[in-house]
């Protein structure tokens, strides 16, 4: 077999890397010719995943993007398949050298614009909803009613402002101690959705006699300036009674809601949250830097950019807490990944369960490897924050969000948090959508995009193809401003989105 140059059919991501990723598949045998000298394919190696670039000794790491990302479990040899045969992640000291390496701030010096719904208070929203919010689940059938009922009305036809009536349903809201972790972290979601710069007005609905009471959440969350009505199915009499009292509180607000217009926003207003989910071994060398290039546009014009996932920066944690714009910053980061660590402890798991079947699949062997690949999303700024899982966002630049990596738990949390747009890589193929924020997805290779085209909104696999990151992140912050004029993605036009909401629960039911 003749000799094949290594950088044609495979990716070398730092010098001090000891493995290459396949862009194509590798067959047995092939010889490759590189720096190092003539390597050999031991066996077929997939599309996305790793070689060996020279030996490796028992316990030795194995570094990709220049770091670890986890330490051999025997002797690997140049031209072998490295992967989770003969990889282990193993915990190791990392030098975090907290605010060590925090960039400078940059400004764009063309400022830039989109079409938004002012709410009056400085926020803008990117869509213009009006929700229909169960407390509990006991009300969530309800809720669903209401918002068929509406849509089935015809009524939505005079109202061309509103995008839709839309009910957030969910498993919980009672079963849980009053005012404990669990009933104020819902409550926040709950009030973080409904409040939200994309939803112009509210219909709450709740049973009655439930842990999560309407009253208590509209209080305690300060949401009584909002166009809200309260209804509870006992209060009514029972079902049919409050999804006719539930109709009528939205055929009232739709005037209202409607009466809002687009209008000139600046691109400062934009709080973009994050995602990767499906991800493969080109993830973190396409889409998510490319995503990150986008994001610290966004910074640059003085938006806000979320990181979330927590489980899937455990293992770089130390190149953000370099970053950050203080001590303090990186402090509330690490108790963040410590909590993690004692948490999953208590059901008897590890964080390095995380690379799910599908994820392994397509090239990524460990935690580290999948978390170096995931925080390249959040781009090169100053991180300016941590916040709890759906905390409001009020820092303007890069944000971490303490979430799990589960997709739609995290972008519950990220939603209610503030984020008016988000951006979900894949190399696999979700199809996550969320309303109501629109969801801009970028799939991570050709194959991908071209297979699953109804769903993918932008391919970042043309970096494999000669693209640049810099032009693939250009086209995703021009796609960004405009689907936060109008512009509806790929999830908006399938419908996906009602299902999603998915508030994280902590602790037992009672």
């Amino acid at each position: 077999m003749s000799k094949i140059e290594l950088a044609r059919v495979a990716l070398r991501l730092r010098p001090e890397d000891n493995v290459a990723v396949a862009l194509r598949r590798l067959p047995a045998g092939m010889v490759l010719s590189a720096s190092c000298g003539d390597i050999t394919v031991a066996a077929d190696i997939p599309p996305g995943h790793k070689l060996a670039l020279a030996e490796i000794g028992p316990q030795e790491p194995i570094r990709k993007y220049g770091e670890v990302i986890g330490f051999a479990t025997r002797r690997i040899v140049p031209g072998e398949h490295v992967h989770t045969h003969n990889v282990r992640a193993e915990r190791f000291e990392r030098d975090y050298a907290s605010s060590s390496q925090v960039p400078a701030s940059r400004t764009a010096e063309h400022r830039q614009y989109f079409l938004g719904y002012s709410r009056g208070d400085g926020r803008y929203g990117t869509r213009n909803y009006i929700a229909v919010v169960s407390t509990v689940n006991c009300s969530a059938s309800t809720s669903k009613y209401i918002a068929a009922r509406v849509h089935e009305s015809g009524i939505l036809r005079r109202y061309p402002q509103v995008d839709g009536v839309l009910p957030l349903t969910h498993k919980s809201g009672c079963g849980m101690q009053f005012e404990g972790p669990d009933h104020d972290q819902l409550e926040r979601t709950l009030a973080g959705f409904a409040g939200h710069a994309n939803v112009a007005a509210c219909v709450v609905v709740g049973l009655g006699c439930e842990i999560a009471q309407a009253l208590h959440l509209l209080q305690g969350q300060h949401l009584s300036g909002r166009p809200v009505h309260v209804l509870t199915i006992q209060g009514c009499g029972g079902i049919g009674r409050t999804i006719e009292a539930g109709v009528r509180a939205v055929a009232e607000l739709l005037p209202r809601v409607n009466y809002c217009h687009r209008v000139r926003a600046p691109a400062s207003a934009l709080i973009l949250g994050t995602q990767c989910g499906g991800s493969d071994g080109y993830s973190g060398i396409t889409a998510n830097p490319a995503l990150g290039y986008a994001a610290d546009l966004l910074v640059a014009q003085g938006g806000t950019v979320v990181l979330a996932e927590t489980p899937e920066i455990y293992g770089a944690e130390h190149l953000l807490t370099r970053r950050a714009v203080t001590p303090q910053v990186a402090e509330k980061l690490l108790e963040r990944i410590r909590w993690w660590e004692w948490y999953v402890s208590l059901f008897g798991a590890q964080l390095d369960n995380n690379p799910t079947p599908g994820n392994k699949e397509g090239g990524i062997t460990t935690i580290y490897e999948k978390s170096l690949g995931a925080i390249a999303k959040a781009g090169t700024s100053a991180l300016v924050d941590v916040v709890r899982y759906a905390e409001p966002i009020r820092a303007r630049g890069l944000v971490v969000m303490d979430t799990p990596g589960y997709d739609p738990v995290s972008m519950t949390g990220l939603v209610a948090g503030g984020a008016n747009i988000l951006a979900f890589t894949t190399g696999r193929g979700s199809v996550y959508g969320c309303k109501p924020v629109p969801c801009l997805k970028i799939a991570t290779n050709s194959l991908l995009f071209e297979h699953m085209q109804d769903d993918m909104d932008i391919n970042a696999g043309r970096i494999l193809e000669g693209a640049t990151l810099p032009e693939v992140g250009e086209d995703i912050f021009r796609s960004l401003l405009e689907v936060a004029s109008g512009k509806k993605t790929k999830s908006e036009l399938q419908g996906v989105g009602e299902e999603e909401f998915a508030p994280w629960s902590l602790g037992p039911v009672l």
